[in-house]
């Protein structure tokens, strides 16, 4: 979800006609009628999965199997996983996650920051203009950073709206504290230049691509660029995992 201020406010996905046409430029029109499937279908469906898991960085973690965002079907089913393993390493007070998506998949004492969505522990203010009164040792966001600039109607560049928001994520930590974003290879070709360029100045960079259905491995920048979105399998088929420093 957009996460700064642009000069118009109205999102692309805000009426139902406007909703209907980003979701099928986006996700393609096939994905009109298999994700209402599969969500209908996820009582169904999940007991019948594997129980598998995946490597990251040296450590194994099992798949996530949930019904919400069909995690089985997309990036979530790893990026989750992911985020989790970083935040139970802090305090949750310590702790700021940018966007509301791990409360979707079980409780969460960390607080929001997500300008739209409502629910406990969720602020609703803009991330650049958000001024709390402490600072932390984990800022962390999962799938959140390729909508900004790219999903509204905001006028300008995607990339210079993404900088600013990293940025300002990076002024919230304390000494020795990280920014860890989770994104979508393909979704945002402007935060993939990006990637590609190293501009983003971060101080580590991993990537997983996905290889088979619910079969995701570790891979070089270069294999994970090449990837294409929602081909050969729906939404991301590879992701960057990108931690920043304080």
């Amino acid at each position: 979800m957009p996460l700064v201020e642009g000069t118009k406010k109205k999102h692309l996905y805000n009426s139902g006609l406007g909703k209907v046409r980003w979701f099928v430029e986006r996700f393609g029109a096939g994905e009109l009628v298999l994700k209402p499937v599969r969500m209908l279908l996820a009582p169904l469906i999940i007991p019948t999965l594997p129980k598998k898991t995946f490597h990251f960085r040296g450590e194994e973690h099992p798949y996530l199997l949930h019904a919400y965002n069909m995690t089985w079907a997309s990036e979530r089913c790893v990026e989750v996983p992911i985020a989790r393993s970083y935040v139970k390493q802090k305090g949750a007070d310590k702790v700021l996650e940018v966007g509301n998506v791990l409360s979707h998949y079980g409780p969460v004492q960390h607080d929001i920051l997500d300008k739209f969505e409502q629910g406990p522990r969720v602020i609703n203010e803009d991330i650049v203009q958000f001024r709390p009164k402490k600072k932390f040792e984990l800022v962390i966001s999962v799938s959140t950073f390729e909508h900004i600039g790219y999903d509204d109607e905001a006028e300008g560049s995607s990339a210079g709206k993404i900088q600013a928001a990293i940025n300002a994520c990076r002024n919230l930590l304390e000494p020795g504290g990280s920014l860890v974003i989770t994104v979508p290879i393909g979704y945002n070709p402007e935060l993939d230049g990006m990637l590609r360029s190293d501009v983003l100045e971060s101080a580590h960079e991993a990537f997983l691509k996905k290889i088979g259905k619910l079969d995701w491995r570790e891979c070089s920048k270069d294999e994970a660029l090449a990837c294409k979105y929602k081909e050969p399998f729906p939404y991301a088929n590879a992701i960057a995992v990108v931690e920043f420093r304080a």
